[in-house]
This record gives C-alpha cells, structure tokens and sequence, in this order.
C-alpha cells in the first residue's frame, strides 16, 4: 500500500467518523427510554391535561432525534468540517418559517373571514 492511499485513507476516516460499540449501545439504549416514556404515558391514561400530555410526547420526539442524529448518524461540528450540521440547521430554520408562516396566515384568513361565508351560511342557505 503506498503512502498516498494510506492518507487517502486517513483523510476519509476523519470526514466520515464512525462510531463504536459502546456509542451505538447508549443510542439504542435512549432511543428505546424515549420511546418507552410517550408509550407507557399514554397507556396509563397521560397526565391530568391533554396538552401536557402532548407536550411531553413532542419533547421526547425532539430529544430522540437530537439522539439520532448524534449517535447514529454522526452529525457532530467535527463531521466534514461542520458541513453537515450547518446544512441541518439551515434546513431546520426553513422549516420553522414555512409551518409558523403557514399556521400565522391560516389563523389570519380565519379570524378575517367576513361574516356569512364561513359553514354556518352553508347550512342556512337554501336547497335548490
């Protein structure tokens, strides 16, 4: 093997990091806490409020990502020079202003809706 393939083999090792036995352990173990938690919440009844509830469910799903992306697809600052974070965040930040725009001109249209053409006209109206 010559010199030059071997640190062609070295300069991918430090752009693709893998990770070992014991990181895909811990991500497997949090995942299946993560998943367990929502499930037995649910199964028992959740909490006194539904949207507690709820918001217990979404941040365990937020938190199980963070895990993924962590430990299974290795998406640190020091992968591919923190390329793969940065177009992750860019992403992120996309799709934050295309679902809050979207609800913020869904609630707008409706709380602007003239009077009489929401359902309610529907059914008043008459049969042909």
């Amino acid at each position: 093997m010559s010199a030059s393939s071997n640190h062609h083999g070295d300069h991918e090792a430090a752009q693709f990091p893998h990770g070992t036995k014991r990181d895909y352990v811990t991500g497997f173990v949090l995942s299946v806490i993560l998943t367990v938690i929502p499930f037995s919440l649910v199964m028992s009844g959740g909490l006194d409020s539904a949207r507690m509830t709820g918001f217990v469910i979404l941040a365990c799903a937020v938190v199980q990502m963070v895990v993924h992306m962590i430990y299974f697809l290795h998406m640190t600052p020091k992968a591919e020079s923190g390329w793969t974070l940065i177009s992750l965040a860019f992403t992120l930040i996309l799709l934050t202003i295309t679902v809050v725009g979207t609800i913020w001109v869904m609630y707008n249209m409706d709380a602007n809706m003239m009077p009489g053409m929401g359902t309610d006209a529907q059914s008043e109206s008459p049969s042909p």
